[in-house]
């Protein structure tokens, strides 16, 4: 019980209204099977509510039209899923089988975030969409100056996300008026967290920020030290003595880094004493893992306090899919087609899928079943057969 204040006292004081706080502390947000937005919830965690069977087999498969790199989206058994065809296709889960698609006109390499029956991504001609789901057709745009791989994140009635022209934007949900833009000093690749009152972002300016979401001004600016692909993963600490609230990500700098952002510091750096390769991939993070994969060809497991290695899993090839913890299993696919399940405990493979070509989306979970898109364009479902 006194855990439970402990993160009840730090949500509060990060500003989150007091009837949200029990929706995150019970998981609220993805405990009815869907996997609304990219990393499973705001803030980007990586974790799935939804269980998986121990044997996992191919139900079915769906082919788009070209590569895919956006992560799928499940919601009401629909998944949703953006391709290098310009086209974002709704299919039903059960089946597999196209429902709708819509058009854009160009690649897709934002993962759809889905908030009130819409859908919001962004496009490589750098813009950014708002489609009805009943009436699949879209609702309203914006236009940035710089492609969208960034996905979308939602506070109240506002959408935030990254554009490559440098800005992190906040829009109006309902007609995609601009509130605010905080100009960085580089890429915006990665998707934006939200924690309380505030956005967390990571950026190619090799900067972490945290803005008030109310007004768009900057209270904190974390040096990292290299520039950042990743998003960041947000987590408040479970210590009764010192709680904190943490963000996770790796670096082009080699590194794995913790970073307090109750002071503002860097509370740790991880670096394999070997192996020195970027980090592309996002991390999955519980109260007891950090886990994350590299160009290193390797899953490195920390622990969230110190950073220290608990386990190393070496694949054949790069990992540049984030990582998705399901119970006591972690997925993960490589650039070399293989779509990976560790046990988390100790690193060990316990199941595995060759697809035949490489994967740089990530997994999503929904309803028991897990999907992972390919880039020869194949969306791939697993679960139990009945």
């Amino acid at each position: 019980m006194n855990k439970f204040f402990e993160k009840l006292k730090t949500l509060l004081h990060w500003g989150v209204p007091v009837a949200l706080v029990f929706l995150l502390l019970l998981g609220i947000h993805s405990a009815f099977g869907n996997w609304a937005s990219f990393r499973g919830n705001p803030q980007l965690t990586g974790v799935a509510a939804s269980q998986l069977t121990e044997k996992l087999e191919l139900l079915w498969t769906f082919k788009a039209g070209d590569m895919i790199e956006s992560t799928a989206t499940i919601v009401d058994g629909t998944v949703y899923m953006g391709a290098s065809d310009g086209h974002l296709y709704a299919i039903d889960a059960q089946s597999g089988k196209s429902n709708w698609k819509y058009h854009a006109d160009a690649s897709i390499k934002s993962s759809p975030s889905i908030y009130n029956n819409v859908i919001y991504f962004g496009d490589e001609d750098g813009i950014f969409h708002a489609v009805d789901i009943a009436t699949q057709k879209k609702k309203w745009q914006y236009t940035t100056d710089g492609e969208i791989i960034s996905s979308a994140n939602f506070a109240g009635d506002q959408v935030l996300f990254g554009s490559y022209d440098g800005f992190l934007y906040c829009l109006n949900i309902k007609n995609g008026d601009l509130i605010w833009k905080f100009e960085t000093e580089g890429y915006v690749h990665g998707t934006p967290a939200i924690f309380g009152n505030f956005v967390i972002v990571t950026g190619c300016d090799s900067y972490l920020r945290v803005i008030n979401i109310a007004d768009g001004t900057q209270t904190q600016q974390v040096n990292l030290g290299a520039y950042v692909g990743a998003s960041p993963a947000i987590l408040d600490s479970n210590s009764q003595t010192n709680p904190e609230v943490r963000a996770y990500c790796g670096t082009y700098g080699n590194e794995v880094l913790g970073v307090d952002l109750t002071s503002g510091e860097i509370a740790w750096r991880y670096e394999h004493p070997v192996r020195k390769l970027p980090f592309f991939a996002s991390a999955a993070v519980t109260e007891r893992l950090v886990i994350i994969g590299g160009r290193d060809k390797m899953v490195h497991a920390l622990s969230p306090e110190k950073g220290e290695p608990q386990w190393t899993y070496t694949a054949k090839s790069r990992i540049e899919s984030s990582p998705v913890i399901v119970g006591k299993r972690v997925f993960f696919g490589t650039t070399r087609g293989v779509f990976i399940a560790l046990d988390i405990t100790n690193g060990e493979q316990v199941w595995k899928f060759e697809t035949g070509s490489s994967i740089v989306a990530s997994p999503s979970v929904a309803n028991g079943r897990i999907y992972i898109g390919t880039e020869d364009g194949v969306l791939y479902c697993f679960g139990e057969k009945k």
